[in-house]
């Protein structure tokens, strides 16, 4: 008999599957929903001090081997949160609070209010690629994101996750400066941008956004390996995840679990206990008996 549960920064989850950031996560029910329909555990939308309206639509539009979206963060803002939280977690399944902030302080407040909300882990979002002074600018800062991590690791109870990105010049610098989170997110999404050949400009209000989906799945492929490979830090892999070879390709090269976000919109919510019933297949027919006997095991 094969055994798909796993753990993460000592968090058990009941299979590698966990709800991308971003996707079905500002309202509790739907949350909720997604629990229910097999996914092991949720990471919330991005939250920050306060409510952001976000940029003018259009913000997400449909590209070739993917999405393409520029949100802007909108959130609820920190204090409206309480009551999406106390809905997800009748789950009674891990509920990860996504925080995004400019200084350690920020995070830090974010922090300690998604612990008090009942959040499982709370991940760093150092690593949107379309918002000024946020994500991506705090997360190629070295310093600034071991500030951040250091000072979340000395207050808080629950674990830390960082997000980082791939628009950086060297993501193993950044890992090894987020190296007392608990673990890594790898990767966000690639910064990117489509053109509207007839109406000659950007198909997106603020130009620029980010690429989800198929086409950066061998990108988050390799950071993962990467990253596992020079640093030996637990991962959590996110990009372009559709079915259960995606799946066990991240997980080979070294990811504990992994996060799935635009295939909700591609195949529909059943996704994760459809790749759940192929991974019991898979796993039996190659001889493995449990997830951790996967984890990294294409990393040389």
């Amino acid at each position: 008999m094969v055994h798909t549960d796993t753990t993460v920064a000592g968090i058990r989850l009941s299979n590698p599957m966990m709800l991308a950031s971003g996707i079905l996560d500002e309202n509790g029910y739907t949350m909720l929903e997604i629990l229910k329909k097999g996914a092991a555990a949720v990471v919330t939308k991005s939250i920050g001090t306060s409510e952001r309206t976000g940029y003018k639509p259009p913000v997400v539009v449909p590209i070739q081997g993917g999405l393409l979206n520029a949100i802007g963060l909108a959130n609820p803002g920190i204090k409206n949160f309480r009551g999406e939280m106390e809905i997800a977690l009748r789950g009674n399944k891990p509920v990860v609070g996504s925080i995004f902030g400019a200084t350690a302080d920020e995070f830090l407040q974010l922090a300690l209010d998604m612990e008090e909300y009942g959040a499982t882990a709370v991940e760093l979002n150092l690593s949107c690629p379309h918002v000024a002074g946020y994500g991506t600018e705090v997360g190629s800062d070295p310093q600034l994101v071991e500030d951040i991590v250091t000072t979340l690791k000395s207050k808080l109870k629950i674990p830390v996750f960082a997000k980082l990105s791939p628009n950086v010049t060297n993501i193993v610098d950044i890992a090894n400066a987020a190296h007392k989170a608990d673990a890594l997110v790898l990767i966000n999404t690639v910064r990117a941008m489509s053109i509207d050949i007839h109406a000659r400009k950007a198909v997106l209000t603020n130009r620029y956004g980010g690429l989800s989906g198929p086409a950066i799945k061998n990108v988050g492929v390799r950071y993962v390996y990467e990253v596992r490979k020079e640093t030996g830090k637990e991962i959590i892999g996110v990009g372009g995840i559709e079915n259960t070879n995606d799946l066990v390709e991240y997980v080979m090269a070294g990811a504990s679990a992994v996060q799935i976000g635009t295939a909700l919109y591609t195949q529909g919510k059943d996704i994760f206990s459809r790749i759940e019933a192929n991974l019991e297949k898979f796993m039996e027919a190659e001889g493995f008996n449990r997830i951790s006997e996967m984890i990294g095991v294409a990393v040389e």
